[in-house]
């Protein structure tokens, strides 16, 4: 097999929102943080799919608490599939209660209480309690064992392939449970995506009452900077203060992920300037939609010889204040495909190219279906063969 390779030329787009190459007054003031306040900082717009701005991207470090994001993940998967019922209510056991009694960020459970699948859910999501994180693990999955193995199934379905879990709540564990700032992107863009009423609910909460208590979040944005909603900080001795974070203005959203901090003012200030620079230095333009046709592939063994492709949602483009917009882009596929081919199919991919940017990969998929060849079409296919 061979690649092939359409050319797609998008440089005669007129970009929304995009500046003239000349208006300096365009050009963002603002700054990422530093190396020295963020030793690994990475901003991707989910609108676009863009990595805007990364640091130490792939490198593996400590979560700490910022693991409780994907044990809310995984409940959320099971909530989606009804095998969790948020009013379900599990009893604390005796050996958990007495292996998380005064363990950090706790909701102080007792042996015996009975609590629901809500309310430890927003314990863990919301107040980061390490005994809230463990009661759910063990009720839902029926073992910390049986839960983390589910965790590290998710991360490897939602492509986290430089991550690893140990634990349902992220306390410290030798090293066993770590993590790496795009693979926190992907976890964060499956919550966001796959879950979304389920991600506002327990996401971005400032406090829960628990017992007459009003337990307040860690989260340094939340409430305080405009769109912040979530996600997951995460600090210990070990690792330092880290953040998962998520800003959405305007129907654009932005992932942060600040890690290694010294200090907890260090990982706000980090994070702020991360998250603003990212709205400041960057205009999103409207781009492409499930229904325009990117280009044709070549289609081997089929009721059609070609197939139209086009992306499977809708998709923004992030450009830089101050820069032109001029977009080319080039479809390439491993062909020709070989039929059937479902609609729907991701069978290609595009790469976007903007002046001065990393080039960008968008999936590419069959905007038809593709049956297997008759006895006519493959006579037909055959003779057509041979003038190509």
């Amino acid at each position: 097999m061979k690649s092939l390779r359409n050319w797609l030329l998008l440089s005669a787009l007129a970009l929304p929102g995009a500046a003239p190459a000349h208006d300096q007054s365009a050009v963002a003031t603002s700054q990422p943080p530093s190396a020295a306040s963020a030793p690994i900082a990475l901003l991707a717009d989910l609108s676009s799919g863009q990595i805007l701005f990364a640091r130490e991207a792939n490198q593996r470090f400590l979560p700490a608490s910022m693991t409780k994001a994907m044990t809310a993940l995984v409940a959320f998967d099971l909530i989606a599939s009804g095998k969790l019922i948020e009013t379900d209510r599990i009893i604390v056991r005796a050996e958990t209660a007495k292996r998380w009694s005064g363990k950090g960020t706790t909701l102080n459970l007792r042996a015996g209480e009975i609590i629901t699948v809500h309310d430890l859910l927003m314990g863990t999501t919301t107040v980061s309690a390490n005994d809230a994180a463990a009661v759910l693990a063990e009720g839902a999955a029926g073992s910390l064992n049986q839960w983390t193995a589910a965790m590290n199934a998710r991360a490897e379905t939602a492509g986290m392939t430089g991550s690893h879990f140990a634990s349902a709540n992220g306390f410290p564990d030798g090293g066993k449970t770590y993590v790496t700032a795009n693979d926190l992107v992907r976890l964060a863009r499956a919550l966001i995506q796959d879950h979304p009423e389920l991600y506002r609910r327990y996401f971005g909460q400032q406090a829960m009452l628990w017992h007459g208590a009003k337990l307040r979040s860690h989260d340094p944005l939340s409430g305080m900077l405009p769109g912040a909603d979530g996600i997951k900080t995460g600090h210990s001795f070990e690792a330092g203060f880290n953040f998962l974070g998520s800003v959405e203005r305007q129907g654009r959203r932005v992932v942060l992920v600040v890690a290694r901090a010294r200090t907890e003012p260090g990982r706000t200030s980090a994070a702020r300037k991360l998250a603003e620079w990212g709205f400041e230095a960057w205009n999103s333009a409207a781009f492409l939609d499930p229904g325009f046709v990117a280009g044709e592939a070549r289609v081997q063994g089929g009721n059609a010889r070609r197939v139209r492709l086009g992306v499977p949602r809708r998709y923004a483009l992030s450009i830089p204040r101050g820069g032109s917009g001029n977009v080319s882009a080039t479809i390439a596929y491993d062909g020709p495909l070989r039929a059937p081919l479902a609609k729907g199919q991701q069978v290609a991919q595009l790469t976007v190219r903007l002046a001065g940017q990393p080039d960008h990969v968008l999936p590419l998929v069959a905007l038809d279906d593709v049956g297997p060849a008759g006895p006519i079409d493959r006579i037909v296919n055959g003779l057509l063969g041979l003038l190509e």
